[in-house]
């Protein structure tokens, strides 16, 4: 029997004993701890009725428990779905309801709460904390570290993340065994990943970047990594000099050029620095190699496809760009509305295809047809070029969706939120630039005749119906939007109007 992305992995394990995970809470796992309790985690979950196929929704803290869960559901024949910690009540009935998962793992204080919202669904709600009496690590415990990993294959499923776009409700993209195992071995190989490197890891692991990059690129290499449980800049700094690499979002690297302690001896046992998620200064790319004498190496991906795009780990690094498709993924410039090639140099919808490119959007068969076109190709939503020497340059995001330290933010999902309000008479929610998050959340507000709401107002609204990244970083209250012809919202102009509200003072 097979599982695909589990064999992958366990093909290029390095010796039990080597390490492959260190907790900032000094615990640690080797590669041979990891192999016996995620055999102990699958068990628990076919305890729980988990059948090959069935979703296991998650909601819970960085550990190395969620860690070993991921992997159990991967041995288990399960679909992973990761839900972000900061998703409220509201957002993540929403995500049961579409994805019906056969069992939820949530944090205790949650548990009563999420159980009465999923009772007519007949989903088993369990906690994951190692101490919970009853919870999924007292379980696991109690099992056999020998497993028969189910068998599964290149094209069944291994995870759905959701994203979302402008309008609607948010889509679960559906991620395939070969799509997470594809993209791993291209990153490893690309990146130059080796059993000899130590990756400082502290991005969230319910997002595409810290899972199936960050986890994944270190299992497929047989790695180790320092597993911090958020990002402290002062103890990333002290992490530096047992590590190799560091992936990061650019918040990550603007706050670690705060650090005055960052050197390039500071940073000389460091081999790699990688950003994504959300564009890249050329000031903060510049400046981090002056200080370090590194340049970062930026790239280019989606929840849908995982990484497309690396600027070269031998070569230049070009800033302001996200460097060049990756090995076995084709990349093509197309003219939005037509849908045909344009020239180099011309600016137009970034198309994808490639065995990292999802299967389609759970239960949205009209939708993913919408989102590819007749040859395989992926329409990425993103506007961009490509220059005479290949380098792929993002220009802009079609869907006005705003990336703010590194996570996606759907205006549309703010608006509404906004919109309800007594008082509002409509609302604009726009990104723009912002020197530590990338782009900073702005809502631009109109008040109803003789309404005296305030940005505190919006603010105490919102603050227990949406998770904090999302709410607006600066409300500001005009009289009126602006609109083209036809009615629509022209929110380029706002973006233009606004541009620098945001911007540092020198």
């Amino acid at each position: 029997m097979t599982n695909h992305l589990f064999d992958a992995f366990r093909s290029r394990m390095p010796a039990p004993e080597r390490l492959l995970l260190e907790a900032d809470d000094g615990r640690s796992l080797t590669y041979g701890d990891m192999l016996a309790r995620s055999a102990q985690m699958a068990h628990a979950l076919l305890q729980l009725d988990v059948e090959p196929g069935d979703r296991v929704a998650v909601q819970v803290e960085k550990s190395p428990e969620a860690a070993l869960l991921y992997l159990a559901c991967v041995r288990a024949g399960s679909v992973f779905l990761p839900l972000n910690t900061a998703y409220t009540l509201t957002e993540l009935e929403y995500f049961f309801e579409d994805a019906a998962p056969r069992v939820i793992v949530c944090d205790p204080s949650k548990a009563a709460e999420i159980g009465r919202l999923v009772e007519a669904s007949g989903a088993v709600v369990v906690t994951l904390d190692r101490n919970g009496q009853g919870s999924l690590a007292d379980q696991a415990s109690r099992q056999s570290s020998d497993f028969h990993d189910v068998e599964r294959g290149s094209d069944d499923l291994a995870a759905i993340l959701y994203t979302s776009g402008t309008t609607g409700r948010s889509k679960g993209a559906m991620l395939s065994h070969e799509n997470l195992a594809s993209n791993a071995r291209v990153l490893v190989d690309c990146w130059r990943f080796s059993a000899d490197d130590v990756l400082i890891h502290a991005l969230p692991i319910f997002h595409t970047h810290g899972l199936f990059v960050a986890t994944n690129v270190v299992l497929m290499a047989g790695a180790s990594m320092l597993f911090e449980r958020k990002f402290d800049p002062a103890r990333i700094l002290s992490l530096m000099p047992r590590a190799t690499t560091l992936m990061g979002v650019p918040t990550f690297y603007v706050r670690l050029l705060q650090q005055e302690a960052l050197t390039k001896d500071a940073a000389g046992a460091m081999r790699l620095f990688i950003s994504g998620s959300a564009p890249l200064l050329a000031e903060t790319h510049r400046a981090w190699r002056d200080r370090t004498g590194h340049a970062i190496l930026e790239r280019y991906g989606m929840t849908e496809t995982n990484m497309n795009t690396s600027n070269p780990y031998h070569g230049e690094r070009r800033a302001g760009t996200v460097g060049l498709p990756l090995p076995g993924i084709s990349l093509r410039i197309t003219d939005p509305e037509a849908g045909e090639p344009l020239a180099q140099g011309e600016i137009g919808m970034i198309e994808v295809k490639g065995p990292n490119v999802f299967g389609g959007y759970w239960r949205m068969p009209e939708k993913t047809k919408a989102e590819f076109r007749p040859d395989g190709f992926f329409i990425t939503g993103d506007l961009g070029m490509v220059d005479t020497d290949g380098y792929v340059h993002i220009v802009g995001r079609g869907k006005d969706l705003i990336i703010s330290g590194g996570y996606n933010v759907y205006p549309k999902e703010i608006e509404s939120e906004i919109d309800a309000l007594d008082g509002v008479s409509e609302s604009a929610v726009i990104g723009v630039a912002h020197p530590d998050f990338g782009e900073g959340v702005t809502a631009v507000v109109v008040r109803k005749p003789g309404s005296a709401i305030d940005a505190g107002d919006i603010a105490d609204s919102i603050a227990g119906r949406l998770a904090k990244y999302k709410h607006p970083k600066r409300v500001i209250f005009v009289d009126e939007l602006p609109r083209n012809t036809m009615g629509k919202v022209q929110k380029n102009l706002l973006r233009e109007a606004y541009k620098d509200i945001y911007a540092q003072k020198g």
